[in-house]
């Protein structure tokens, strides 16, 4: 609940029950109002009831918590009462077609009587997942722009952590007056992908008077069709969690570097009515957990700059990760691009077929599916390049009736933007337990070798070879210098800003080759939350600065999969500098084109069966 304007609670027709702008409660009725005059206090539970009979109106508020000093009862006549009905609508006014009075908070229980007879009640602890508010008596709701479930009500009381166990403390909806995640837009025009287009990213040009967009969209083969022997995998949810994160150092002065760049000119920091990320507050200070591509998502568009005022291109995520497509580009290798929501729907038959799957810079959120999806693939004898840093890092849920709506509870551990409340770690859109996929049992050293361990400013380091097993020079061929990626668009080094490690107890392969660590200077770079365990020890069992690194490795898997890492963000903006000839580059064709040229053990198999060998 926040203060400042009137919220309405329930209206129905010309009935208005709601707060006013000191949070007092309010009936409003035929053009009359009663008040108690007293407001209720913030983030407390209330029962509030209003009553019309007999010629007369009353309103009461108890606390059900606390002191108990809020609770107030009052009641006047009313003369010449109005008949009373409509469409009952919870959290808002309904004026025509116009929605108005939205409300703040949480809200449980509402219910509607006539004669002591229930004529509408609703039970939100039932259909948590659903977009339908379930109704013991009356009609269904509908609800709009996807409010919080799941949430603690009146009666939790801390017995269970778990709203699957005891849904009925879980009986609250949380509604913000700033929840938006599908705009609705009418369509304007449709685009149909001709068969000869290549799979890659695309950018649809929109020129309306003197306003112009540029809107970004992925080109995919047909399912188990490739048309290469690469698949970039786009991340896709990561993109859509980030999407219009308006970032609490934001400047206006950036828009001078905007504009001498011929950068995109516009920060959703400034226009947070486009509905904001989930790095973001709702207006009641709560934080943003659902995310949804089906709005205008500035840092989608090209040109975008993520950090206004470092000294590199300040690129991150959707433009960042061309870095990798424009080096392909450059090289002249073929690749497909398969996106997260088509790993999450389609799981490994997304990505058979392809010798290699690489992800970019930063593919931080994932689906159970997902993980699935790539660790089937690997261990099926597939070759994955994990080019980023702080990758498979949060849980996150799809809604079961819309794909396009994504959920993240931040739940007790990791580098959070803000933090979920006690008891509200467990995802509503599925039920699961939300937060990190380590506090989930999959670390990311599973899956990819390394983990998310350090995080600075935006700024890198070089990589030092180590290792020097002549069975892996050929990673280094063209290679001379100890020193590896002393330069860079994104942070000015190949090791920066969000560094993964080795750590074999949370599921590192024995058999992992460490190729290169990076040299991270004494320059901010601190130790994540789930890495430390007092101000003076931590995880590694070491000092804090030696765990401050990210290790570039090689693993090689029973099956026949084979991992290649290089656990940092800023990896990939190494490879377009000097135009394209420079040594990360030079490393990461070696081990590209290994790769290919060496395909998946699913291959070799086909191709023995095909070409039997004579006795």
């Amino acid at each position: 609940m926040r203060r400042g304007r009137k919220q309405t609670v329930l209206s129905l027709g010309a009935l208005d029950f709601h707060l006013d702008a000191e949070g007092a409660l309010c009936l409003s009725v035929g053009g009359q109002e009663l008040s108690t005059a007293k407001a209720l206090k913030l983030r407390k539970w209330y029962w509030i009831e209003a009553r019309i009979e007999a010629g007369r109106v009353s309103l009461k508020q108890v606390e059900l918590e606390g002191l108990f000093d809020a609770n107030a009862h009052v009641e006047t006549p009313i003369e010449d009462l109005p008949e009373v009905s409509g469409m009952a609508v919870i959290a808002a006014c309904l004026n025509g077609e116009q929605i108005s009075q939205h409300f703040n908070g949480k809200i449980e229980a509402p219910a509607i009587t006539v004669d002591n007879i229930p004529v509408c009640a609703w039970d939100f602890s039932v259909g948590m997942s659903s977009t339908t508010a379930h109704a013991s008596s009356g009609p269904n709701l509908t609800l709009v722009n996807y409010p919080g479930r799941a949430m603690k009500g009146a009666q939790w009381d801390a017995s269970e952590m778990n709203w699957n166990h005891r849904p009925d403390h879980y009986a609250a909806i949380h509604f913000h007056e700033d929840d938006i995640y599908d705009f609705k837009w009418e369509t304007d025009f449709t685009f149909t992908i001709p068969e000869e287009m290549s799979s890659g990213v695309y950018i649809m040009r929109l020129d309306c008077d003197r306003h112009r967009d540029a809107i970004p969209f992925f080109v995919s083969p047909p399912l188990g069709k490739p048309k290469a022997e690469l698949c970039v995998l786009v991340s896709t949810y990561t993109y859509a969690i980030y999407g219009n994160h308006a970032r609490p150092d934001f400047d206006p002065s950036w828009k001078d570097r905007m504009a001498d760049w011929d950068a995109y000119p516009y920060n959703p920091a400034e226009y947070p009515q486009y509905g904001l990320s989930t790095y973001n507050y709702h207006s009641d200070s709560s934080g943003i957990a659902h995310a949804s591509h089906r709005r205008p998502l500035f840092n989608m568009r090209p040109g975008y700059l993520t950090f206004g005022n470092t000294g590199c291109s300040g690129l991150r995520h959707f433009q960042a990760d061309s870095h990798l497509l424009s080096w392909l580009h450059s090289k002249g290798i073929s690749y497909d691009l398969v996106t997260d929501h088509q790993l999450h729907s389609d799981g490994v038959a997304a990505i058979e077929g392809y010798k290699v799957v690489t992800t970019a810079t930063h593919p931080e959120y994932h689906t159970a599916q997902t993980l699935d999806a790539l660790q089937s693939f690997r261990d099926s004898g597939g070759n994955l390049m994990y080019l980023g840093g702080n990758g498979f890092y949060w849980r996150i849920a799809v809604h079961p009736e819309d794909d396009s709506v994504l959920e993240i509870r931040r739940a007790e551990d990791g580098i959070r933007a803000w933090a979920a409340e006690p008891g509200e770690y467990y995802n509503a859109f599925d039920g699961t337990y939300g937060g990190l996929w380590r506090r989930n049992g999959r670390a990311p050293q599973i899956l990819a070798g390394v983990g998310f361990a350090a995080q600075g400013e935006f700024f890198g380091d070089p990589y030092r070879r180590v290792c020097a097993d002549p069975d892996f020079d050929w990673i280094f061929d063209g290679v001379d210098d100890e020193f590896i990626g002393n330069f860079g668009f994104s942070g000015n080094g190949a090791a920066g800003f969000e560094l993964d490690h080795i750590d074999y107890r949370l599921g590192t392969p024995v058999q992992t080759v460490l190729l290169a660590r990076s040299v991270t200077r004494d320059n901010g770079f601190k130790l994540v939350p789930e890495e430390q365990l007092t101000h003076l020890t931590n995880l590694s069992g070491g000092s804090e600065k030696d765990a401050l690194h990210a290790d570039m490795i090689w693993v090689e898997f029973p099956g026949g999969g084979t991992v290649f890492s290089t656990g940092s963000i800023t990896f990939c903006g190494c490879l377009p500098w000097n135009n394209f000839n420079n040594d990360v580059s030079t490393l990461l064709h070696n081990v590209l084109s290994k790769l290919l040229d060496r395909g998946t053990r699913a291959e070799s198999a086909k191709a023995s069966k095909s070409h039997p060998s004579r006795l």
